[in-house]
């Protein structure tokens, strides 16, 4: 049966979902590696002038991140939640989760190399004492 769209459940699920972010930045401590990177990748952004192509592989690449962070953390909770005892196949299941947050942090490390690493050579070769 489907139920008639209503705009008060649509907003009621923007809370919901804010205060799942709201959770992550609060609890989770690999959340917070993530989002001192989200500052620092930002601030240089500005230093740097970034181009919007390379805002735009940024901002997908926090995005990217923080979603798999959040998932990683969905997954913990409920396998924490469906049994307290070690289990290998759940373990599995959390290793996985964990790793698909490495690979995307991995990704866009390299991402953040291919753009800020130009930026930064050609700072410090500017920067070089001149011979006299």
């Amino acid at each position: 049966m489907n139920k008639p769209f209503r705009l008060k459940d649509r907003l009621r699920s923007f809370v919901y979902a804010w205060q799942g972010i709201i959770i992550l930045i609060r609890n989770e401590h690999n959340a917070w590696i993530h989002l001192f990177a989200v500052i620092t990748v930002t601030a240089l952004g500005f230093i740097f002038s970034i181009t919007a192509t390379e805002w735009i592989a940024v901002i997908l690449c926090f995005g990217l991140v923080l979603a798999a962070e959040a998932f990683n953390t969905a997954i913990e909770k409920f396998v924490d939640h469906v049994s307290t005892e070690h289990h290998p196949i759940l373990g599995k299941v959390k290793d996985l989760a964990a790793g698909a947050v490495l690979i995307c942090a991995i990704a866009a490390a390299i991402v953040g190399l291919i753009i800020f690493l130009p930026y930064i050579m050609s700072f410090f070769a500017l920067n070089q004492p001149s011979d006299i």
